[in-house]
């Protein structure tokens, strides 16, 4: 028995494993084509709880960050997509921020409704040619009064769409860390617009937006911790991040693994199964030698950043890990499905669409690299 396996996470699994299988996996075909997934999903999941996972209790969660990283397993494992987590689990980098400041009214206010299911969240880092520079963001929020006046354009906001609220990273003061800030804007407050609807390679029905703040007014009671700490809580939460997406091309490229054996051992061509053939056999070997070794280099990781150890090179290593093995997995599947692993109605064919954007989310492998490079005292 792992910390990944203990009687009451195998109980976790088949409650997620069950909620997939009823709630999710009949539907995804649909929600990729409607570009995004009901908010009655949110509700469903909040209700049984598992929302909250990886919360502390106080902000109205449950169990730790291995739980939460079960949860994104068991959906991919079961028919869901790297996209289905990132559209009704965009809590998970909407509101951590706000739950680790402890400002009560905040919590109550965004946190447990979001947790609930009945509220959606946004996270807004990234700019308009900004891409992962945090320190240079330009979006501007002066102060006036009890309120700040906010000005600026966000990009690629996941559920940026379907949000309530965004907590939204905003130029505070001239130094580039410490001039950073985040303020929770509510997506009714005038002079809030979503601009675009991001059309994607993949990632289909998960909503990604560009938004824009024109004289926006947020109350300063809106400010999550002190105002110039916004660069920090936004670093402080990337291990996570990544550690998540790592997780997720694990789990993307053990469901295609498990599709392409079982689509191996039906289809007959020339009067054999594919299996039989020793080049497919190697090739599923192949695939499932880079998940096993990708899975384990991950998990230990994610046990020792839960307990507590600081690992930020070893997250970046098992970033690209997952990442790489990901990426040849789903593309041997997809060759081994043959010209159905090009159809639309192919599963296969969403990984392999939805996958790439592992190696570009949450720190592009090259970023990812370049945090190794430094662990290792080359820069």
């Amino acid at each position: 028995m792992t910390s990944w396996n203990t009687a009451e996470r195998r109980e976790l699994r088949q409650l997620v494993g069950d909620f997939t299988d009823r709630r999710i996996t009949p539907f995804m075909g649909d929600w990729e084509s409607a570009g995004e997934v009901p908010r009655e999903l949110h509700r469903q999941a909040g209700e049984l709880g598992l929302l909250g996972l990886g919360f502390p209790e106080r902000a109205g969660g449950a169990g730790d960050f291995l739980d939460f990283l079960i949860l994104n397993e068991e959906i991919i494992l079961h028919g869901g997509s790297a996209g289905l987590c990132g559209a009704l689990l965009t809590h998970a980098i909407a509101t951590p921020h706000i739950a680790d400041a402890g400002n009560p009214n905040q919590i109550e206010c965004y946190v447990r409704p979001t947790l609930e299911g009945a509220s959606i969240g946004a996270l807004a880092v990234t700019e308009p040619g900004g891409g992962s520079d945090v320190a240079s963001l330009r979006t501007k929020a002066v102060r006036d009064g009890d309120s700040y006046i906010v000005n600026g354009a966000k990009t690629y906001i996941t559920s940026g769409c379907r949000a309530d609220f965004v907590t939204t990273a905003v130029r505070t003061g001239d130094h580039p860390h410490k001039g950073v800030s985040l303020l929770v804007i509510d997506t009714d407050s005038p002079g809030f617009v979503v601009t675009r609807k991001l059309d994607k390679m993949g990632c289909r029905c998960s909503d990604t937006a560009e938004l824009s703040f024109t004289d926006v007014r947020v109350p300063v009671a809106n400010l999550v911790g002190p105002e110039g700490t916004g660069f920090g809580q936004i670093m402080q939460r990337f291990d996570s991040e990544r550690l998540v997406l790592s997780v997720q091309a694990c789990a993307t490229a053990q469901r295609c693994v498990d599709l392409a054996t079982s689509w191996a051992r039906d289809r007959v061509t020339f009067g054999q199964p594919l299996v039989g053939r020793q080049v497919i056999r190697h090739r599923l070997a192949e695939m499932a030698r880079q998940v096993t070794a990708a899975q384990s280099f991950v998990r230990d990781v994610a046990v020792r950043y839960t307990s507590g150890e600081r690992v930020t090179t070893e997250v970046a290593m098992a970033k690209n890990t997952a990442t790489f093995a990901c990426e040849f997995v789903v593309h041997q599947a997809v060759q081994i499905f043959g010209g159905m692993g090009y159809m639309r109605e192919s599963e296969v064919e969403r990984h392999y669409r939805d996958s790439r954007i592992m190696g570009i989310g949450g720190g592009a492998t090259e970023i990812m690299n370049e945090i190794i490079a430094k662990g290792m005292n080359l820069c």
